[in-house]
């Protein structure tokens, strides 16, 4: 499915495309839970939408990260259509962004530059939460 096809109210959405923006994480309490919250801007090759990422997801992806959801939800706020994962749908990583912001060393620099710290190993994160209100 394209993102130029999505419309509000649409359930069991299945669409791929890149993450070309992701915005600042915030927080807030519903039901005495805090809940975290970010958006996104996915783009395929017919267009983009807001993607709103929910709790672990939040800090999950990045910016170049190409994604899949399955099962999403395309709801409206502020006259704008978003997408989401929601409760029920997944998104899943088809392959990570270089857009991380992070150093990324080639072989060749660290061996000629033996002055150089070691990077700390990155640690993967952990299946995103599908709990959400």
């Amino acid at each position: 499915m394209a993102i130029k096809e999505l419309k509000s109210g649409q359930g069991n959405v299945n669409v791929q495309g890149v993450i070309t923006e992701v915005g600042d994480i915030r927080t807030f309490n519903k039901f005495g839970r805090e809940l975290r919250v970010a958006n996104a801007i996915l783009k395929d090759d017919s267009g983009t939408i807001k993607l709103t990422l929910w709790n672990d997801e939040a800090n999950k992806y990045k910016e170049g990260d190409e994604i899949k959801i399955e099962n999403g939800y395309v709801s409206e706020f502020q006259g704008e259509p978003q997408l989401t994962a929601g409760k029920f749908g997944k998104i899943v990583l088809v392959s990570e962004g270089s857009g991380s912001g992070k150093k990324q060393a080639k072989l060749s620099d660290v061996e000629d530059e033996s002055d150089n710290e070691e990077e700390a190993p990155v640690e993967e994160e952990e299946e995103a939460s599908e709990e959400e209100f």
